[in-house]
């Protein structure tokens, strides 16, 4: 797509580079960027000449840079001590996406469009990812995505702040994970993604993205009853209609993934006992 409003391409290389002019916009991988005409766009920020290392582990788990690609992500090598990182590819493939678009669109860029059926968001969701975002004050905060995604399409970030990186927590990566995704076309975008973790100390995540506006959470002390997680997530709010689903349908479906994601930890800690 031909961005005929656009006049000026900018290369960041530098924080103070991400001063935003007015009518510019900060760009990673661009895929939706110059998708669709942005008649209010006059000029653009390449963030992907900062230099971010796209991976890196922390003391305290992983650091993934705004400009990692999801074709780098997918590919980063297994630790056998982070089960959940199965998580990784089995997010990716719930974007409707060729490898074309793996090798270009990247992980900052999928979680800051903030549509529901993104992937990343519901990989972000699921291993409680926080957002490392830099203010156009020079300063840094901190923000769950869960809780950054406000709406479909919307989030918390305010005009001028860039996401930095994605923080994914050691004791998430560590959990047992499971995921499960629907769509109506068996190629198409996923309609709903659930996800469910166990943790060391026992305390179970499970997590509602694609069919909600934004993403849904729920906390238990131990693995919660399937009567339990069936109610909850049914009776969630933000469930919504679109051409991929609509809202009783997205309901009814989340449902039914949640057992099933319920189902496979309960399996693997049943095996895990037995040993």
């Amino acid at each position: 797509m031909d961005l005929n409003t656009v006049s000026r391409y900018r290369f960041a290389r530098s924080r103070a580079d991400l001063r935003l002019a007015d009518g510019e916009s900060v760009v990673a991988g661009g895929t939706w960027l110059f998708s669709e005409p942005q008649v209010e766009l006059t000029g653009v920020v390449d963030l992907t000449t900062m230099g971010w290392r796209a991976i890196e582990p922390t003391d305290g788990g992983l650091r993934i840079a705004a400009t990692c690609t999801i074709a780098e992500l997918v590919s980063h090598p297994r630790r056998p001590d982070w089960p959940a990182q199965h998580l990784f590819g089995e997010c990716a493939n719930a974007l409707l996406a060729s490898f074309k678009i793996w090798n270009v669109a990247t992980v900052g860029g999928n979680i800051c469009r903030s549509f529901a059926a993104a992937s990343m968001v519901s990989l972000a969701v699921a291993l409680d990812g926080v957002a490392e975002i830099w203010t156009p004050d020079g300063q840094t905060r901190w923000e769950p995505v869960a809780d950054l995604v406000t709406g479909n399409g919307t989030n918390s970030l305010g005009h001028g702040e860039v996401m930095r990186a994605l923080h994914l927590p050691d004791g998430a990566l560590r959990a047992t994970a499971a995921l499960r995704t629907i769509a109506l076309a068996e190629h198409g975008r996923s309609g709903a993604v659930v996800s469910g973790r166990r943790d060391d100390d026992g305390s179970t995540v499970f997590a509602v993205t694609a069919a909600t506006a934004a993403p849904t959470v729920f906390r238990y002390s131990g693995l919660p009853s399937a009567d339990t997680l069936r109610s909850d997530v049914e009776a969630a709010p933000g469930y919504y209609t679109d051409p991929l689903g609509s809202a009783d349908w997205r309901r009814g479906v989340s449902g039914v993934l949640a057992m099933e994601v319920r189902a496979e930890i309960r399996s693997h800690l049943e095996v895990c006992n037995a040993d």
